[in-house]
């Protein structure tokens, strides 16, 4: 996408989707919205009427009706982008779109690019870059979590932390380069012992939000969780009872599962995609199987989480073989053992407890599937980074975090060895320029804005 947008062009574009629909939203931003607008709209004079209202009438293009609409006006600088915006609300047939669409192009309007009109928001000064980025995440929100964390940051609370760290940091690099000033005068007016406090405090905060980019990547792309174990261990009927559904066949014939099965679960707004794979095993000689046991060893190194399924009856020997084999992914592994109802009726009821505190369960058992899905949940939100705390969910914020990470240490390694206060500003510089690279508070390479933008569907 080319990020050199003539702002002086009047951008049109579909807001809805593509296809039939109840309604369809054509979106116009620019100096001649309104006056394309009222050139097609006989009914009223859309120019004198007020911002934040709505008109019903027909739209006419050479004396042929197009449409029976409803205009929504939002006249600048009060819009979502900080131009005169035009929303026309027409029924949903994709004809009747693209010939309103041809009316107002041949008025004077262009296409919009894909993002540009959130773009034209960004430069505007409607939205930083950060809640610019949020905009495309709160659309493709596909569960609460991803809905809270895009909303929290649209709404500028992760901006506003960023913001106010950036702003201390700026009074002490004024005030360090004010000193270079008076060099000769040896005075002092940055307190070196407030600006190391400062810059452990900034270290804190931005290591907490590095260290949320894993629990963001989670909430925005879902976490794959593959189920491995021997042969008819129950990673079929676990897949089953987490989904509340007969997703895969179940049988007591060894190697049933000869392929991956893949669904989707939501735990409290986290989504996870189940993978149950094919029993593993070193000794079946049927090709098709064997085929299936090396795409579940692959997806398990892929896999964010991996559920080790014991069988707690069966074979001691394959699982500890394949327990050695997960010993690479140790962080990773949840160790269940299921069938643990043959051992209750082997030690009794009142042994129930202490099995499921040890991880044995019982795959058909509702209230040990409530346990499993709370060691997922619990293995991807850690106790000190919560769902309500501002979450990193994007890789190009994490870079520049962990570039403000090292320049505030060389700031403080400057500080313990009093370097003097000119080399000491070119690291709080760089510590600011990654910061307000982050919300666009400095200038950002085109070719990344190109990117972020381009991933914007048409329209918005």
């Amino acid at each position: 996408m080319d990020v050199q947008t003539d702002l002086t062009d009047t951008i049109v574009a579909l807001a809805t989707p593509q296809g039939i629909g109840a309604i369809g939203v054509i979106r116009i931003s620019g100096n001649k919205a309104l006056s394309i607008a009222n050139s097609l709209f006989p009914h009223k004079n859309l120019m004198q009427q007020y911002s934040h209202t709505l008109h019903v009438g027909v739209l006419r293009y050479k004396k042929e009706i197009l449409d029976e609409v409803v205009i929504g006006l939002f006249k600048n600088p009060a819009s979502y982008t900080g131009e005169d915006v035009v929303e026309i609300s027409c029924h949903g047939s994709a004809f009747i779109q693209s010939k309103i669409l041809e009316a107002i192009i041949a008025q004077g309007a262009v296409l919009a690019k894909p993002g540009e009109f959130t773009q034209r928001a960004f430069l505007n000064g409607k939205l930083d870059l950060a809640q610019a980025e949020a905009v495309a995440d709160l659309i493709a929100a596909n569960s609460k979590a991803a809905q809270q964390t895009a909303l929290n940051q649209l709404r500028g609370g992760y901006s506003k932390e960023l913001n106010d760290l950036r702003e201390q940091l700026v009074n002490f690099a004024a005030l360090i380069e004010l000193e270079l000033d008076f060099s000769e005068e040896d005075v002092e007016f940055a307190n070196r012992s407030q600006l190391k406090k400062l810059i452990q405090t900034f270290q804190e905060k931005i290591a907490q939000l590095i260290k949320s980019f894993q629990l963001g990547n989670v909430i925005k792309n879902g976490v794959a969780v593959a189920i491995i174990g021997q042969p008819n261990a129950g990673k079929s009927t676990l897949l089953n009872s987490l989904l509340n559904e007969e997703r895969a066949i179940v049988s007591n014939i060894a190697g049933t599962t000869r392929d991956t099965i893949e669904e989707s679960l939501n735990i409290n707004g986290i989504i996870f995609r189940i993978i149950d794979t094919a029993g593993i095993r070193d000794h079946s000689t049927d090709t098709i199987e064997n085929l299936g046991i090396e795409r579940s060893r692959q997806y398990a190194e892929k896999a964010g989480i991996i559920v080790h399924l014991h069988d707690a009856s069966g074979n001691k020997y394959e699982d500890q073989k394949i327990a050695n084999w997960l010993k690479p992914y140790a962080t990773k592994v949840i160790d269940l053992y299921n069938k643990a109802d043959i051992l209750q009726k082997e030690m009794g009821n009142e042994s129930t407890d202490l099995l499921l505190m040890q991880g044995y369960i019982s795959a058909t058992n509702a209230n040990d599937i409530s346990l499993v899905k709370e060691m997922l949940y619990n293995k991807v939100v850690e106790e000190d980074i919560t769902l309500e705390n501002t979450i990193v969910t994007n890789a190009r914020h994490l870079t520049a975090l962990r570039e403000t990470q090292k320049s505030l240490n060389a700031v403080e390694k400057g500080l313990t060895q009093k370097i003097s206060g000119d080399l000491m500003t070119v690291d709080i510089r760089r510590a600011l320029h990654y910061i307000g690279e982050i919300t666009g508070r400095v200038e950002v390479d085109k070719d990344i804005l190109g990117t972020i933008f381009g991933k914007f569907c048409i329209g918005k």
